[in-house]
């Protein structure tokens, strides 16, 4: 089992999500997704582990059918104070996703893997059950934000140092385990390690600068491609022997037989 949000933590998370420089990073994460992922209006999303459902909303607002799953209670509180009863909310684990396989369009891992136990399986969970795409959204381990993270951690307690950053690298990596050399496309936000001044934010905007690998958030999209399996199957049978082979044997015989007798 992964880290799980207690009562604390989750309330330390929105309070944490709730500052400036975060909800302006989080609407850069938002508008990221839905350019990388580019859904279609009806059709269905699962949020896997969506941490206050703020990454939700974008599904929401275009009219997607939202469905989200997450293992502690008290994020699935905030997630049901902000969202109401427009969300399908359920308690779970990325890695043991209680949902049937091709049940959604896309299914979304946004600030999952980070806590999660297996992250390789909760990949693999979000891919059987998705049938169209699937997005994941880390923490870079190469940005300086996250390298000043896990400094901090060294001298205060934080819910960041239960998390486990990414690289880019080690997605793809994981990914083509999963699946093989699938399309995938990746980007990086938030630059900079704050959103002050108009100019910055301008900058962290440019398609140019998010394919630059060291931004703080790493989204990547995934065209999930149907893979089909064969197996042999094993037959038990006596082989016959031809009846070319017994007229060749027979008429050997015959001449041989005819050889002796003139002798």
């Amino acid at each position: 089992m992964g880290y799980v949000f207690d009562f604390n933590t989750a309330a330390a998370y929105e309070k944490w999500f709730n500052e400036a420089n975060n909800i302006f990073a989080a609407d850069l994460q938002n508008k990221l997704m839905l350019d990388l992922l580019k859904p279609n209006r009806t059709e269905t999303v699962l949020g896997v582990g969506c941490g206050t459902g703020a990454s939700l909303i974008p599904f929401l607002n275009i009219g997607l059918q939202t469905t989200a799953i997450d293992p502690s209670p008290y994020m699935l509180d905030i997630k049901r104070n902000t969202l109401g009863n427009r969300v399908d909310l359920h308690r779970g684990f990325a890695e043991d996703l209680p949902f049937e396989d091709n049940s959604f369009n896309y299914a979304c891992l946004i600030t999952c893997l980070e806590f999660a136990e297996n992250p390789k399986k909760a990949i693999e969970e979000a891919c059987r059950t998705a049938k169209d795409k699937i997005y994941i959204g880390v923490f870079n381990r190469y940005a300086m934000k996250s390298v000043q993270r896990r400094v901090q951690g060294v001298f205060s307690s934080t819910f960041f140092n239960r998390a486990r950053f990414f690289s880019i690298g080690e997605l793809k990596q994981i990914i083509r385990e999963l699946l093989g050399d699938v399309p995938m496309t990746w980007k990086t936000v938030c630059q900079f390690p704050s959103a002050a001044g108009i100019t910055s934010q301008r900058i962290q905007k440019s398609k140019i600068i998010q394919r630059c690998p060291f931004g703080e958030f790493t989204g990547i999209v995934v065209t999930l491609v149907p893979r089909f399996k064969t197996n042999p199957l094993p037959l038990k049978y006596k082989a016959k022997p031809s009846r070319g082979v017994l007229a060749t044997k027979k008429s050997l015989n015959t001449n041989e037989q005819r050889n002796h007798s003139q002798k």
